[in-house]
């Protein structure tokens, strides 16, 4: 499975996307504003990185409107709040079969452009 989470008006997840040509690669490109993330494409995101909290994204606005930068969360709380709202999700989050890249920090692009290398 070659599969994109992502958000169509996030320049950098974009940007991310043209430079390493996923849509040219045969990766399916779902912007999770227009279709929400499912149960299931979370598990297997789950499953793949180890953990609901290394997909949560604290940047989101909503994390600080909520008070949650103020709460100890869980692993099932990371879960239910990546499935609540969308802007909870770190994007882009790329599979490629296997392997699964989180985010947009300069090591997992490094990361992604090389595995797409091989």
């Amino acid at each position: 499975m070659k599969k994109v989470y992502t958000l169509s008006t996030c320049d950098t997840s974009r940007k991310i996307l043209n430079q390493a040509n996923l849509a040219q690669l045969g990766f399916e490109i779902k912007d999770i504003k227009t279709s929400a993330i499912t149960a299931d494409e979370l598990s297997e995101m789950h499953a793949l990185s180890g953990s609901y909290e290394a997909l949560f994204s604290r940047r989101s606005q909503k994390y600080k409107s909520m008070g949650l930068k103020d709460v100890v969360l869980k692993e099932d709380d990371y879960k239910k709040l990546i499935l609540q709202e969308y802007t909870f999700l770190k994007r882009p989050v790329i599979i490629d079969q296997n392997q699964i890249f989180i985010g947009n920090s300069k090591a997992n692009v490094d990361a992604l452009l090389k595995h797409l290398e091989k």
